[in-house]
């Protein structure tokens, strides 16, 4: 009987050498084991998203983290100035520190929830697993 073409390419017959110290490999051990998979597998995946093969994050993935990371920039910006502002001797108006203080509180935790969710699926998908 022929074999499939997904056959012959799931059969991995190339060999790439690498060396780990002792405390190394034993992070790695611990790392694989966590995201439920073997030490080769592990490495496999990660050595392909490396590459560019399989990437860690797809192209929507890029696409919030951008946008959260301009939130972020923006909100930075803004606190930079009320910073300045204290240092130089003025008072920003109560409200607008407290504003400011919550839009970063926002963007912060969304940008955090969504790195999750990310990790989340990026695990599964590693594994093999539908995310």
């Amino acid at each position: 009987m022929a074999r499939s073409i997904s056959e012959v390419s799931k059969r991995k017959e190339k060999v790439a050498h690498i060396r780990f110290s002792p405390v190394e490999y034993d992070a790695l051990e611990a790392a694989a084991r966590a995201a439920g998979m073997t030490v080769s597998g592990f490495v496999r995946s990660l050595s392909m998203e490396g590459a560019g093969v399989r990437p860690f994050l797809g192209e929507g993935d890029r696409a919030l983290v951008a946008l959260l990371a301009d939130g972020m920039r923006a909100i930075g910006g803004n606190l930079n100035q009320i910073a300045r502002a204290i240092n130089t001797g003025r008072t920003p108006i109560g409200n607008d520190v407290a504003g400011r203080i919550k839009d970063a509180h926002s963007v912060a935790t969304a940008l955090a929830s969504e790195l999750a969710h990310m990790t989340q699926r990026t695990a599964a998908a590693r594994r093999g697993e539908n995310a």
